[in-house]
């Protein structure tokens, strides 16, 4: 099935997903050539808050009304080609990664403890990578930013991680994401041979191979390939033992952007599996619907046994993922585009429980939950963050990822029928249990130990409101009004629908039935 295509001149004044990449790039650079660190905050404050006005525009320009790939830039070049664009799959990740690498840098500021230029140059360039990777429709392309994401998580982690295992923490990181970037780059591989030899030139441009899936031979064992290697950077039952760990040595600052970056995963399978290989990802549902059902509730189940809030996150994350996959392995408009909003949903939540989290650790050098308690009336602002992003994460009525759930539990209920559907509720019961015996935990029950004095010199109020603020009002607006975020998702959730060979046959026909039935009626 062929896909619309609309070219970046159309709608945009200049080649608009570029200059998206490029002006956190160029801040980096600008960043380790500055000569003070207050200069090299100036100038990562100034290219990050100009890549979220970027980002607006993005949204402003794009189409809500036509499905395809928009804002389109293809090049060529000594045999290699640059191809960049979006769709419902991806312009809502731009936007919140641009906002999150914003807020991030605040916290940065708030914490005031890191002294090199470094960190805050990986912090930009983290930013440039996701919407490089987010933005890209070349195979190989997306795969070279996967493993330049290496880099900045690694020397966050070991320059500015909190823990006293960094080490060996990143020694199992990389093996794990080695070894899923080399069944991606497998995966990729057969996929872009497989064309050779049916009048086709090797290639790995995504709408080429998209439009000739037809010719692909060994689409199993790419299938394999591509699920475990985007299952582990998920992460999804049981490629994730490399999170929990991750999160409990790492930093903070860069985990908000990082949790977005764990939802590119998700979106590699919505962009390079559900399109390109409908039938076998049909064939294989069950499988994947097994280890999804496992993922939510050994996620949660874990994470009501931690008591280190960081690794308690994690776990959430685990148990998320798991009804994600579920979402986009329903095979309907429903189920992909509730996978899709919820993706957005979790990924601002979480950050905002991330922050908060931050904050508090920041106070009390401590993320142990029996060392906590009695917060609230110190740091409200902290509280009121953490209890917003919770409720979204627990899909309350009045944030984002209400709807979205609603969404997700039809596709089920329409694809698999209520058991899974009320497996999934039971798994999002749990995660309203661990999250508010966190919240009760950490800010309402009473110390068990005295903190350290508060002090608004070392911690800047107005600048925590900041965080707090923007979280908070995005989760509540976009909840109260969600029509104009699924309206983004829509168009590309109902082509995707059509390109599979059973499902997407059963809508197609409805129509031709029902015309059938109403010309044999006497």
């Amino acid at each position: 099935m062929e896909t619309q295509v609309t070219l970046w001149s159309a709608t945009a004044a200049f080649p608009l997903l570029s200059t998206l990449t490029a002006i956190p790039l160029l801040t980096v650079v600008a960043v380790l050539l500055s000569k003070t660190m207050l200069t090299a905050l100036r100038i990562a404050f100034v290219g990050s808050g100009l890549a979220v006005v970027l980002s607006v525009y993005l949204l402003m320009v794009f189409d809500t009304g036509n499905s395809g790939i928009q804002l389109l830039e293809r090049l060529q070049f000594a045999g290699m080609s640059y191809c960049v664009g979006v769709d419902g799959a991806n312009i809502l990740f731009i936007p919140l990664t641009a906002v999150l690498a914003f807020l991030a840098l605040v916290y940065t500021l708030i914490t005031r403890h890191v002294e090199g230029k470094v960190f805050i140059a990986c912090l930009v360039g983290y930013e440039a990578v996701l919407i490089g990777a987010f933005s890209a429709l070349n195979m190989m392309q997306f795969w070279l930013w996967s493993v330049l994401e290496l880099v900045p998580v690694v020397v966050l982690t070991l320059d500015a991680g909190t823990g006293q295992m960094r080490r060996s923490v990143v020694a199992l990181f990389i093996q794990y994401w080695g070894s899923g970037l080399l069944m991606t780059l497998a995966g990729f591989l057969f996929l872009a041979f497989g064309l050779v030899g049916s009048d086709h030139d090797l290639t790995f441009d995504w709408l080429t191979i998209k439009e000739n899936n037809a010719y692909l031979h060994d689409e199993v064992l790419i299938f394999i390939l591509l699920l475990f290697g985007f299952a582990i950077r998920m992460p999804l039952f049981p490629f994730h033992g490399w999170l929990p760990l991750l999160a409990e040595q790492g930093t903070v600052a860069s985990g908000a952007i990082f949790l977005v970056g764990l939802k590119l995963g998700i979106y590699a399978v919505i962009r390079f599996i559900l399109p390109i290989l409908p039938g076998v990802a049909e064939n294989w549902a069950g499988f994947v619907m097994a280890l999804c059902l496992i993922s939510i509730f050994y996620g949660a189940l874990l994470a009501l046994m931690q008591i280190n809030i960081r690794r308690l996150m994690a776990f959430a994350v685990i148990s998320h993922t798991g009804m994600l996959m579920i979402g986009a392995f329903c095979f309907n408009e429903f189920g992909l585009e509730g996978s899709l909003l919820l993706c957005i949903a979790y990924g601002l939540a979480t950050a905002g429980m991330f922050f908060s989290v931050g904050l508090i650790y920041e106070r009390t050098r401590t993320a142990f939950i029996p060392r906590l308690g009695g917060l609230f009336d110190t740091n409200s602002t902290i509280a009121l963050l953490f209890m917003v992003s919770a409720l979204s994460t627990m899909v309350m009525p009045g944030t984002p990822g209400f709807d979205a759930a609603h969404l997700l539990i039809e596709g089920v209920i329409e694809e698999e029928g209520w058991l899974i559907a009320i497996a999934i509720l039971l798994g999002n019961v749990l995660a309203a249990a661990f999250l508010l015996r966190a919240f009760q935990q950490v800010f309402i029950a009473t110390p068990k130990r005295a903190h350290q004095p508060y002090s608004s010199s070392h911690h800047p109020v107005v600048k925590e409101r900041i965080i707090a603020v923007v979280i908070c009002l995005l989760l509540i607006g976009t909840g109260f009004y969600t029509t104009p975020w699924l309206n983004f998702v829509d168009q590309e959730a109902s082509s995707i629908e059509k390109g599979y060979p059973v499902h997407g046959s059963k809508d197609s026909l409805a129509p031709a039935v029902e015309d059938q039935d109403e010309q044999e009626a006497p």
